[in-house]
């Protein structure tokens, strides 16, 4: 087995050469790879189903749920992406936007479903006043963004949520790296705008 190259910090970098290694041993079947790979995928995928779906448990599943649900199916697919060319991030941000999208039917589906209160979160201030007021804020930006086109909406919540660089995003979304930045300064101008309109936060 080759060597697998660890993650850089609390929050890797994810470009095609950094991830090809990874992903071509984990194709194989190769334990440290796929263990490497989904340590690397594995905060960029909570992240993105947190946004959309919030820190709320829906009943019978929750982001975080979702997030597990992303890298099983990511796993799955790596024989059928061997050899492929591309970036695997595009993949994954496929698979990620599916399962969002399949969480949302869900819910639509099961109206009755109870929705619990966010939970805290470790190292949250847990005064309920300001919870109420973060979840509220929370809740307005996801409405903001939502009104946005789907392209600018994506690229908003990887590049500033998610927290991928614009080259990376670049690879989820399949543009160009300067797309994404003019794409980005766009919805974000947009934004500003919406929030202006809205009265601020």
């Amino acid at each position: 087995m080759g060597e697998v190259p660890a993650p850089r910090g609390s929050y890797p970098l994810l470009t095609k050469d950094e991830l090809e290694p990874l992903v071509r041993q984990a194709a194989k079947g190769d334990r440290d790879a796929m263990d490497g790979l989904l340590a690397a995928l594995k905060p960029v995928v909570t992240r993105y189903t947190r946004f959309w779906l919030g820190d709320r448990e829906f009943g019978y599943f929750s982001a975080d749920d979702i997030a597990q649900e992303v890298c099983v199916a990511v796993l799955k697919a790596l024989p059928q992406y061997q050899g492929r060319g591309g970036s695997f991030l595009y993949l994954v941000h496929a698979i990620a936007a599916d399962k969002v999208a399949d969480a949302f039917r869900a819910v639509s589906r099961d109206r009755c479903a109870p929705i619990s209160d966010l939970p805290e979160r470790s190292g949250a201030v847990t005064d309920p006043e300001n919870h109420a007021l973060d979840a509220d804020l929370g809740e307005r930006l996801r409405q903001l963004i939502h009104t946005l086109p789907r392209v600018q909406q994506e690229i908003v919540i990887l590049r500033i949520v998610v927290g991928l660089s614009a080259a990376e995003t670049a690879e989820a979304v399949g543009l160009k790296a300067g797309n994404v930045r003019t794409t980005q300064h766009r919805a974000l101008q947009k934004l500003r705008e919406l929030i202006t309109l809205d009265g601020g936060f």
